[in-house]
């Protein structure tokens, strides 16, 4: 059977994915045919992989989008079996196998998982087809000892499937050896057997002076340090899956072009943005609930939705909408992402109550288009063309609904022969529901020359995978690697 290892964190937001990502990376360049999996994913961050055999394509969380590139291999819908969407403060969309299985409310969902484990064993099954090594991440913390009689997504499922598990601690955000040792502490032994050691991530200066922390954890816990990860600048680079990490965004140095993003509520697929943020000439700020959208901004990007009528909601109570039509009337230039494009219309229905119950709302009117939701949800990635700028562009649809309206004979974009989008009469203004849009270099450059901004010269793609190497070689440096992959079994 193929050989598995598992990174577990001592919270959320510790770096698991980048840490898998990176240690795929480091296998497949010893030669090892490596996947990576994680059985349960909470995230609004989809990619889109291709299902064998049918038309279309299923979702997966973005960081096994990411860590499939790092094993240099396709997407699979079995990289992330289940994948859990919030669409609102108590409830989530639920994707298995990359198909919509239904939606639950938290306390419902718990009742779900001994069915969806199955599912995750299946998947589990056809990853390690063909494969040398799998690298798994969990979900959260495995300390959560609450949820662990029906757990698919940590300790439940490394005892389950018998994958050895390497603890990792974040000692940026402070207690990280109360972290290791009060996770030793409240395990069960079945467990705790499970970890055979542990590893600090994110430490800033002099490694060495955290070696008496590493003496103190061997004291409380018996288990052996892999080693203590510096913080991983090319991080930044890689697409991220948690929108937590908007939290940390903060605005840079002024740069020709200030491109305004609203923080939604539900916001989704947000890493549309990160190949504008690689641009030198291109500052992009993430504006938050209770901030105005920035008077000098160029550009204002509305990006995807989970919840389109109820972030336009929330759009509105901001005073966002105000905002956006003052930079229209300065002559600022406005994008709107799949979500972000459905607002930008006349109306948003729902008649069949898909989102909740608030079955219309009224649009922010920046295009004559109209939206109604439908149950049948469309997703697949996509080659197309650039009506705009004549240029090829490549990227995927995760969406519900169908949006028509005058604005709509100006398409953004013509996809497989089917025209995608609509563009304001003045060209200052259009919506589509491809994402991925700005990570077509040529296309990017374009947008950009039309806005007066000196744009390209950036390899999008080129730079993840340059990332990507810069991350596996500092694991090599500071851990060893050579003992976790020993570990798995």
């Amino acid at each position: 059977m193929v050989r598995a290892i598992m990174l577990q964190g001592t919270g959320s937001d510790v770096g698991k994915t980048v840490l898998v990502a990176g240690l795929c990376r480091a296998a497949r360049n010893r030669g090892l045919k490596v996947r990576p999996f994680k059985p349960q994913n909470m995230s609004n961050n989809a990619a889109v992989a291709d299902i064998p055999g049918e038309p279309g394509g299923g979702e997966i969380g973005r960081a096994q989008w990411l860590q499939a590139m790092a094993c240099g291999v396709a997407p699979s819908i079995h990289m992330n079996p289940v994948l859990l969407k919030p669409q609102s403060d108590v409830g989530a969309q639920v994707i298995v196998q990359g198909k919509v299985f239904g939606e639950a409310r938290a306390r419902d969902y718990q009742t779900l998982k001994p069915r969806l484990f199955e599912a995750v064993l299946d998947s589990w099954k056809k990853v390690g087809e063909g494969a040398d090594l799998i690298i798994v991440e969990g979900a959260g913390s495995p300390a959560e000892i609450n949820l662990r009689p029906r757990d698919i997504a940590n300790m439940g499922f490394a005892t389950r499937a018998d994958v050895p598990v390497v603890l990792v601690g974040d000692i940026d955000r402070g207690g990280v050896i109360a972290s290791v040792a009060g996770t030793h502490l409240i395990l069960p032994e079945e467990d705790r057997r499970m970890i055979v050691g542990y590893l600090i991530n994110k430490f800033r200066g002099d490694v060495t002076l955290f070696d008496d922390g590493i003496a103190a954890i061997e004291k409380f816990t018996g288990w052996r340090c892999f080693g203590v990860v510096p913080w991983l600048k090319a991080a930044a680079i890689l697409p991220s899956e948690d929108s937590v990490v908007l939290e940390r965004l903060a605005a840079g140095e002024s740069r020709a072009l200030k491109v305004a993003v609203p923080v939604l509520g539900r916001i989704a697929n947000f890493d549309d943005l990160d190949p504008l943020r690689a641009e030198p000439q291109v500052e992009v700020v993430f504006v938050r609930p209770g901030e105005r959208l920035p008077q000098d901004a160029g550009l204002i990007v509305i990006p995807g939705s989970k919840s389109t009528i109820g972030d336009l909601m929330k759009f509105r109570e901001n005073g966002w909408d105000r905002d956006l039509l003052e930079h229209r009337r300065r002559g600022g230039h406005v994008v709107g992402l799949c979500g972000g494009y459905q607002m930008l219309g006349r109306t948003v229905r729902d008649p069949e109550g898909i989102e909740g119950s608030v079955r219309e709302a009224e649009g922010l009117g920046l295009l004559d288009i109209e939206t109604v939701m439908e149950p049948e949800k469309t997703v697949r990635n996509v080659t197309a063309h650039s009506t705009h700028f004549g240029v090829p562009v490549e990227g995927y649809e995760i969406h519900l609904g169908k949006t028509t309206g005058p604005d709509c004979l100006r398409p953004a974009a013509v996809i497989d022969g089917v025209e995608d989008g609509a563009t304001s009469a003045d060209g200052k203004v259009f919506g589509t529901y491809m994402h991925g849009l700005f990570g077509a270099d040529r296309f990017r450059a374009r947008f950009l020359e039309s806005l007066g901004v000196r744009g390209g010269g950036v390899d999008y793609r080129a730079e993840i995978e340059r990332a990507l190497d810069e991350i596996s070689a500092q694991l090599e440096t500071h851990l060893d690697c050579d003992a976790i992959f020993a570990a798995a079994r």
